[in-house]
């Protein structure tokens, strides 16, 4: 059976070439021990990855989308033939003119589907693969068309230099928080805009209210409260590149640490209810199901979250994001749930991804 999303949303392009969910906040909440098994929406992989950083026994990444397994598969041969400054490069975190180089070094590592997948798209590579999803190239048109009309680039970087929390504040409200930033931000990020450019319009269909509204209020939040200096997220968005601060994933630490634990993660093509069928997953300690109840029917979502606590024994954890459609465990299975409420809103004032209004953590009693 196809998940609801699969039947609305065209999957045959790359949409997301990075993961932007904070893999800190997420670890945090999961606290994953060793012999762990982990399953995980794949997107590009990242936070998939990290979680290897804690030498769980098995993680299982899961994708609708091909492009997002090619992705996944392109990282790992990345990861196991690229020195940490190559592999950065590949990425697009930091500039370079050998990428291609970089590529053949991990081609003979992919699978044949996905050689040829990026065989095609080599002039691309040479673009840096994180930045190549439909997401990326949203946010790059808001780097490169909206906000030369909005701030100089002068004040790009005075907002991304260092300061305490209390100059950040000043800073944003002084500065930046000016009647253009806040009329341009909400129109480009509004449902219509984002859903033709950014995100497939289907994403929204459970939301009400003003999307821009949401988002820029959050965005206040990241760049008056969080250091704008440490936050790899924001700096991409701008940059169009990671500057010292980088995602967990890609830290020099994490690379080597992940490089020795590549053997523990495998990715699977399908919905998270075919490869529980396929593979025969039967107890999972941890989920990370970033914000797919957002695509779902309450119905729909109650049957998954069926199949979830099936699949699970006491003491799983269910980490996910509510970005715009409040989803959380369902009625009727509230009575085998404890709902770490108070964490995960505690996680969600340090969330550094910060287009998201509610992280929820909930776990199997």
């Amino acid at each position: 059976m196809k998940a609801e999303v699969e039947e609305k949303v065209d999957f045959s392009i790359i949409r997301y070439a990075q993961c932007w969910e904070d893999a800190d906040i997420l670890l945090e909440a999961l606290d994953i021990q060793e012999g762990d098994v982990c399953v995980g929406i794949g997107s590009a992989g990242d936070n998939c990855f990290a979680k290897l950083i804690k030498n769980p026994k098995r993680v299982i990444a899961i994708d609708l989308n091909a492009s997002q397994i090619a992705c996944i598969e392109l990282r790992a041969a990345a990861y196991r033939n690229l020195s940490y400054p190559e592999f950065l490069i590949l990425l697009g975190s930091r500039t370079g003119d050998s990428r291609l180089k970089c590529y053949e070094l991990c081609r003979g590592d992919l699978s044949p589907t996905v050689k040829e997948f990026w065989d095609n798209r080599k002039h691309l590579i040479e673009k840096g693969i994180g930045g190549l999803g439909k997401f990326e190239n949203y946010f790059k048109l808001f780097r490169e068309k909206l906000m030369p009309w909005v701030h100089s680039r002068k004040k790009i970087e005075a907002l991304l230099a260092p300061k305490t929390q209390e100059q950040a504040v000043v800073f944003y409200d002084k500065k930046w928080d000016t009647i253009r930033w806040r009329f341009l931000f909400k129109i480009f990020f509004s449902r219509f805009v984002m859903g033709r450019l950014g995100r497939d319009p289907k994403f929204f269909s459970y939301v009400q209210g003003s999307v821009g509204d949401k988002i820029l209020g959050r965005t206040r939040h990241a760049l008056r409260n969080l250091p704008p200096h440490e936050n790899p997220y924001l700096y991409w968005i701008l940059n169009g590149r990671h500057g010292t601060a980088l995602p967990l994933a890609l830290r020099e630490d994490s690379f080597h640490k992940i490089r020795q634990n590549l053997n523990r993660i495998e990715w699977h093509l399908g919905s998270i209810e075919q490869i529980f069928s396929k593979q025969g997953i039967t107890v999972v300690n941890k989920f990370n199901l970033s914000d797919i109840f957002e695509y779902m029917s309450t119905e729909i979502m109650e049957n998954l979250y069926e199949l979830l606590l099936n699949s699970s024994t006491k003491g799983t954890r269910f980490a996910y994001w509510n970005m715009l459609a409040p989803r959380s465990v369902p009625e009727k299975f509230k009575h085998r749930i404890h709902s770490h409420t108070s964490k995960g809103q505690e996680l969600l004032l340090k969330d550094k991804a910060f287009f998201y209004s509610a992280f929820i953590l909930e776990e199997v009693l």
